[in-house]
């Protein structure tokens, strides 16, 4: 895998993403909870204090858990929640190094179909629902990654010409258009929550029929 990815807009983070299945990995897991170029730039940040030119799983899992929480925690901090974010990375990789010997491709190089391939992903430390479909969305849309029904599996995800997701990130335009999609999302979910906050209000001190008068 050499491709050129737009994710963490930065050119050696971004070059190290496009050929490394395992950063690619770990990018998807760190973006939560920060902007998507910091925590897809976190590979990159992650191999070079190791030491290295790319992330090895066998040398990550293997890695003294406080010593790694600290490497993360070196100023520009890898993550808002370095320490928590560090032992993820470090059971990702035990993971596997467990079940694929530490191959990350090796999740999707025989995967049959998405169905198969969400679930690989949906087992991953660190990888819930909604997490799986968005990578398998960029595995499809950007890393030439398609078993049969990807796109279903990915769910909305998967569309084409849609900016949802990381997914969907090739430039610094489709980043805003990206940005801009997911502040619409919070804006409605906000919106929900105070109507369905109100209506319950409503209904709490909505006066009670009085009894008739005999």
């Amino acid at each position: 895998m050499d491709i050129t990815m737009r994710l963490a807009q930065q050119p050696e983070a971004d070059e190290l993403l496009g050929r490394s299945p395992l950063a690619a990995l770990v990018g998807m897991l760190l973006d939560q909870q920060v902007p998507m170029e910091w925590a897809f730039s976190g590979p990159y940040t992650i191999a070079r204090r190791m030491g290295g030119d790319d992330l090895d799983a066998h040398a990550i899992a293997a890695y003294d858990p406080e010593a790694f929480a600290a490497l993360l925690s070196e100023k520009p901090a890898v993550h808002r929640y370095p320490g928590s974010m560090a032992k993820r990375v470090q059971q990702l990789c035990a993971y596997l190094v467990e079940h694929y010997d530490g191959d990350a491709a090796a999740l999707w190089a025989d995967a049959g179909t998405g169905a198969e391939l969400l679930k690989r992903l949906k087992d991953l430390p660190g990888f819930g629902e909604q997490k799986a479909r968005i990578f398998l969305a960029l595995l499809g849309k950007q890393l030439g990654v398609r078993p049969e029904g990807w796109r279903e599996a990915a769910g909305d995800y998967g569309e084409a010409d849609v900016y949802r997701s990381a997914a969907d990130i090739t430039g610094p335009e489709s980043l805003a258009r990206v940005r801009a999609h997911k502040q619409e999302m919070k804006a409605a979910a906000k919106t929900k929550t105070q109507a369905q906050a109100q209506a319950q209000t409503r209904t709490q001190t909505k006066p009670r029929p009085g009894k008739a008068k005999g």
